[in-house]
């Protein structure tokens, strides 16, 4: 089943002139605008695309790929602010909103955050928001020592770095285990070290122990 806020791969079941529609399944047949349909497309095919609600509330479908889908976090620039909250390049035709409620502090134009994307239930559409911590530590999350993980560098502190563990959970990358440049909202990959008594979780870039 076709899923909003996520990369689903769906079937063209029409074509005409202004685009493709793509089998939904329970959410009915989705739009994919021509200027976004492939070269050679037929009836069958099976695209990916990431689906969402246009500025008209229409569930659309777009090939681009944005910066975070649902349940993410990104790191996004700001395009504009207005007396409702900032609109975030999200990477597809759609700025992504934050609402002024939503902001950890005031977000200003040109300026990039982490931004966690969510639904929200009062407006029913996908929204962002800088107030990390409530979105957080997962209590779903768990993960072992040595373990492989995507990391998001989140904050430069006197310890070292706090990171974004697979856009779930806050983990830390002390100073003596960085043997590389790091920049806020940078992804790279990374290694459980240890995970601590209290919860917390202690990162490192590089594989512990031997091959």
């Amino acid at each position: 089943m076709a899923t909003l806020g996520q990369i689903n791969s769906l079937k063209v079941v029409k074509s005409l002139d202004f685009g493709v529609y793509l089998d939904g399944g329970e959410l009915g047949e989705i739009l994919l605008p021509r200027r976004q349909v492939p070269d050679e497309c037929q009836i069958e095919d099976t695209l990916d695309v990431f689906l969402y609600h246009d500025t008209e509330n229409r569930l659309i479908a777009t090939t681009h790929r944005p910066v975070a889908v649902l349940d993410q976090v990104g790191f996004m620039q700001v395009k504009s602010v207005n007396d409702v909250g900032a609109f975030l390049d999200w990477g597809i035709p759609k700025d992504l909103f934050v609402p002024f409620r939503e902001q950890s502090h005031p977000m200003r134009v040109g300026q990039s955050y982490l931004v966690y994307v969510y639904f929200d239930k009062v407006s029913e559409r996908i929204t962002g928001s800088t107030k990390l911590r409530k979105f957080l530590n997962k209590p779903w999350f768990s993960v072992t020592n040595g373990q492989e993980v995507d990391l998001i560098i989140a904050e430069k502190t006197d310890a070292g770095y706090k990171a974004i563990i697979n856009h779930a959970a806050w983990g830390l990358i002390f100073n003596s285990d960085v043997f590389q440049s790091l920049t806020v909202g940078q992804s790279v990959k990374g290694f459980v070290k240890a995970v601590r008594d209290d919860g917390k979780y202690d990162l490192v870039l590089q594989k512990p122990g031997f091959e």
